[in-house]
């Protein structure tokens, strides 16, 4: 499997067949499909509350960096590497282009 690719104008969203919960400020993910559940800290919770519907990368970041004290290369570079894991475990969907505007 190529290595996933992703800049601040792919568009991710949260795929179908998930449920999550919020536990005090982070989340849980029920995968279906799998049976398997995924646990996200607050910032994780906060990202997957963005991407209920499609979101760029950077319009991701921008979210962050108005609610968490994060310099923006930092902050890119976590989200980037969150998002390459959800997509990994087939948590969220990806693809290139900023959105129609």
């Amino acid at each position: 499997m190529p290595a996933l690719q992703m800049s601040r104008s792919s568009v991710i969203v949260a795929c179908e067949g998930h449920i999550s919960c919020d536990l005090a400020g982070e989340a849980v993910v029920l995968d279906f499909k799998s049976g398997m559940y995924y646990g996200l800290d607050e910032v994780g919770a906060s990202i997957w509350k963005l991407i209920a519907e499609p979101r760029t990368v950077g319009e991701i970041c921008d979210a962050l960096a108005a609610e968490y004290e994060v310099a923006p290369q930092v902050c890119e570079s976590d989200v980037i590497a969150l998002l390459a894991e959800l997509a990994a475990k087939g948590l969220v969907e990806t693809r290139d282009g900023a959105t129609p505007r």
